[in-house]
């Protein structure tokens, strides 16, 4: 099996070698080849990666030439990667570290699930008992995600292997079958939503996700987009919400407008309260943008 793990770069410098090293050391899971999309990063990264990895033909690095955001970025990968021959490619965030038989596992449960989407578990990495993602789950009705088993302890109770409604994209097995069926992810979406959308275009398509719980990564989470509570974050979630839940909710999209409405006016009110106003800004101009139909990278947060 030829395997292609692609990671997508913006001024990761602290991160990649890590998470490189990490997919290195594991064995089992066929021929990997791991090629790293850079976003333009100004951060001296690619420099850094050419001088560890010299030579060594398991690691491919594409430099783009301007940042064109985290979907553009894995479709170039994945394009790498069809070119080289790979059966499946997973999409992996540079700001982890996967355990040694990570790359084995998911295979195996690819073996039993083939035609699949597949999803790992995923732990924090600065408390790797902790669980940041075990699957995901989709409401009924407004189609609103969450991870399953966010911030509990691990005590075995996500250990069963199952289908799942949402995956995130941490971190996606994906085999070139379904690739071929659903396409890649939309470059509309730049950052954030472009894994929920995958989601749900593959269950219109009946294409299942599958979660493997005995697959582990141990995720950094918010390090490369300065974290959860950022004006660039807020822009983003403002805008692609809307724009994932108006392709595939249908005759639900009215509700869920509402729902929305009374979501974001609530976190705009937190955020005033304690004197983040930058944060109600940017999902003010996200739902502006979204309102003229400006996708792709915004012009505000970079």
């Amino acid at each position: 099996m030829k395997l292609a793990v692609i990671l997508v770069n913006y001024n990761g410098k602290n991160y990649n070698e890590a998470c490189i090293d990490s997919i290195l050391a594991n064995d089992g899971a066929g021929e990997v080849k791991i090629i790293v999309a850079d976003n333009a990063s100004q951060d001296d990264s690619v420099r850094l990666l050419e001088e560890r990895y010299v030579g060594n033909e398991q690691v491919e690095i594409i430099q783009l030439d301007d940042n064109y955001g985290f979907s553009c970025a894995n479709n170039v990968g994945i394009s790498c990667a069809e070119a080289w021959g790979a059966d499946a490619v997973i999409l992996l965030n540079n700001d982890t570290e996967i355990a040694p038989d990570m790359l084995l596992r998911l295979r195996e449960c690819a073996q039993r699930h083939p035609d699949c989407m597949i999803a790992p578990k995923i732990y924090y990495s600065g408390d790797r008992k902790r669980i940041w993602s075990a699957g995901g789950s989709v409401s009924p009705v407004i189609k609103k995600v969450r991870h399953i088993g966010l911030d509990e302890t691990d005590e075995g109770q996500y250990d069963r292997e199952m289908e799942t409604g949402f995956a995130t994209g941490c971190c996606l097995w994906i085999p070139m079958e379904v690739i071929e069926k659903a396409g890649t992810l939309d470059e509309r979406f730049f950052l954030y939503y472009e894994d929920t959308e995958y989601s749900f275009r593959l269950h219109k398509l009946g294409i299942p996700i599958y979660y493997c719980p005995k697959a582990v990564v141990y995720h950094k989470v918010g390090a490369s987009t300065r974290g959860a509570d950022s004006p660039l974050c807020a822009y983003y979630i403002a805008r692609n919400w809307l724009l994932c839940n108006r392709l595939h909710l249908g005759r639900r999209y009215p509700p869920f407008l509402v729902y929305y409405a009374l979501n974001r006016t609530a976190c705009c009110l937190l955020w005033l309260a304690h004197g983040k106003r930058e944060l109600v800004r940017a999902t003010l101009r996200g739902i502006g943008d979204y309102r003229k139909g400006r996708f792709g990278r915004s012009a505000y947060y970079r």
